[in-house]
């Protein structure tokens, strides 16, 4: 028997075709990042929005009010994501993107134009919040283990390649007429945006949704159709009892959705902790200054005496730098680890803001042209490591019941403080000028120990694994960073065992009567079995196949 299809397409080519839609959702974000970048100047754009012609406070705002409406949207996605689904989600805030996108383009000179501009901008960050908070927890709960670091690392890492896209469609822009000039890099992003909402039509929900939601035959279809299963296959079943195991530990089984309450909680699943962790790995991404150069590097420039076009082709090749760093993850996300890939990408910036900061402070021409190397070492640092890895370890650090609102929060958090670094920027860049970066310095400092005490390790782990990480942690009390260090890579067979010594499988909030109705019966071990009378332990269902992988 063939396994389950979506559009026609099943195992890895299905799998293919979900990481190809989710990427592209965040191309859509790194362009969107980008494009004002090379607008917000322009003469043509002042002409219109004549009030963001040489006032550094309007440009600011008119650019950062769209991380207001990613904040709304992912506080949306904070309230309902959970009753919405994965799937719908994305396809609900491709769609306002798409509403965004017409609302902007068609601001006309003497009607109001500003005001049109500025809603166009909040409505396009609402659906870009929408997506950016439900994206990566699609992406990892239809993952493998063996590729889910890899997979949400390309996820941040084409954000680089969508600033790029921005960049230089802003400079072949800058050449033609004037309603080209801005119009079009803004009505390009319609292009991302239906190629996200249309394939997501038809491609599957995620599999541990559904069986948050109780829908077992659902989740059994998208597993084996994945994963190039029959569907009524051992490894389906297997993989499938696993993820219910995993629900039941932390009390998500069978609810439709999770009350914030719960991210508040500590004990052996240490909910509360994990929140902070993923949500202060957006803070510092943000607070490092990384918008400060991608939002306003032509500004900068300029700043320093280049020419307008010299700015734009700089501000160009410094997104080609960007974008190739951007891949640097892909190839070590796994074999360097979160850690010290967080504490590389923290020194590199540093550092990079100290050259800038030296280069500026003596006011000359000549050495305010070398801070253009401090640009290019920090956008190297920054998207090898910083641009993916705040989106990948809130994905990953917090436990399947919290997942979704862990993740909204962490979300919020990068677009609260996206809103605050890009308002003030111009503003320091005015009133301090090299003091700005010196600011940047000192903050990327003291990310340091913050790391270096307080993430755990998460590369090539499941993530139940994961949940045990902190389980340890907890009953051991000793600090969760050892508690990665100690704990070995274990097989889907000993998740189980470390699962009970830890006291994370026998914590059963669900009722016999949810398992009546799933086809799902249990063991007097605790252990789930289905009709099929295959057993599940408490992993993320890696096959046989993949162990070899994995050891």
């Amino acid at each position: 028997m063939a396994p389950p299809s979506f559009m026609g397409l099943s195992g890895k080519p299905l799998s293919l075709a979900v990481s190809t839609v989710a990427t592209t959702g965040f191309l859509l974000f790194g362009y969107d990042q980008g494009v004002m970048s090379g607008i917000i100047t322009a003469p043509a754009f002042n002409n219109v929005f004549e009030a963001t012609r040489g006032n550094s406070t309007m440009q600011g705002t008119v650019t950062a009010i769209y991380e207001i409406g990613c904040l709304m949207g992912a506080l949306f996605i904070l309230g309902v994501g959970d009753l919405l689904g994965r799937r719908r989600a994305i396809i609900l805030g491709a769609v306002v993107m798409l509403l965004g996108v017409i609302i902007q383009v068609t601001s006309m000179a003497g009607a109001t134009p500003l005001a049109q501009f500025i809603v166009g901008r909040v409505v396009m960050g609402v659906g870009n919040g929408i997506n950016t908070s439900t994206i990566p927890t699609y992406q990892a709960e239809c993952s493998k283990t063996s590729n889910r670091g890899l997979l949400i690392c390309i996820e941040g890492g084409v954000i680089a390649f969508g600033t790029l896209i921005a960049y230089w469609i802003d400079y072949g822009a800058s050449y033609g007429p004037d309603d080209l000039t801005w119009r079009f890099p803004i009505a390009f992003q319609v292009v991302f945006a239906v190629f996200i909402a249309i394939p997501m039509v038809f491609l599957p929900e995620s599999p541990r949704w559904l069986l948050s939601h109780g829908r077992v035959h659902d989740a059994d279809v998208v597993i084996s159709a994945l994963r190039g299963y029959e569907l009524t296959s051992p490894e389906t079943s297997l993989e499938r009892n696993l993820i219910v195991d995993s629900l039941r530990a932390s009390g998500g089984y069978g609810q439709k959705s999770t009350p914030i309450k719960a991210l508040f909680t500590g004990g052996k699943t240490q909910h509360l902790r994990r929140v902070l962790l993923g949500s202060s790995s957006q803070l510092m991404q943000q607070l490092s200054g990384c918008n400060a150069v991608i939002y306003y590097a032509t500004i900068l420039l300029e700043e320093i005496g280049l020419s307008r076009n010299m700015a734009l082709l700089i501000g160009g090749v410094n997104m080609i730098v960007y974008a190739v760093f951007a891949t640097f993850s892909w190839f070590f996300i796994e074999r360097i680890g979160r850690r010290r890939l967080f504490l590389y990408g923290t020194a590199g910036q540093m550092l990079s803001m100290l050259i800038v900061f030296a280069c500026l402070v003596p006011g000359t021409p000549a050495a305010a042209k070398g801070a253009v190397v401090g640009f290019f070492t920090y956008i190297a640092a920054f998207g090898a490591t910083w641009l993916p890895l705040p989106w990948l370890y809130p994905a990953e650090v917090n436990p399947i019941k919290t997942r979704a609102k862990a993740n909204a929060v962490s979300t919020c958090t990068n677009w609260l403080f996206n809103f605050l670094i890009v308002m003030v920027t111009p503003i320091m860049i005015t009133n301090i000028g090299w003091g700005t970066y010196l600011f940047f310095t000192v903050v990327n400092a003291s990310f340091l120990p913050i790391i270096w005490f307080f993430y755990p390790e998460t590369a090539r782990r499941s993530l139940e694994e994961i949940d045990i990480i902190f389980a340890k942690g907890h009953a051991e009390g000793i600090s969760y960073v050892k508690a990665a260090e100690e704990l070995p890579h274990l097989e889907p067979g000993e998740i189980e065992g470390y699962a009970r010594q830890y006291g994370l499988i026998g914590v059963d909030s669900g009722s016999d009567g949810d398992e009546e109705k799933s086809g799902l019966r249990r063991r007097g071990n605790g252990a789930v079995v289905d009709e099929h009378g295959v057993e599940g332990g408490f992993g993320d269902g890696v096959d046989a196949g993949e162990r070899a992988d994995r050891g």
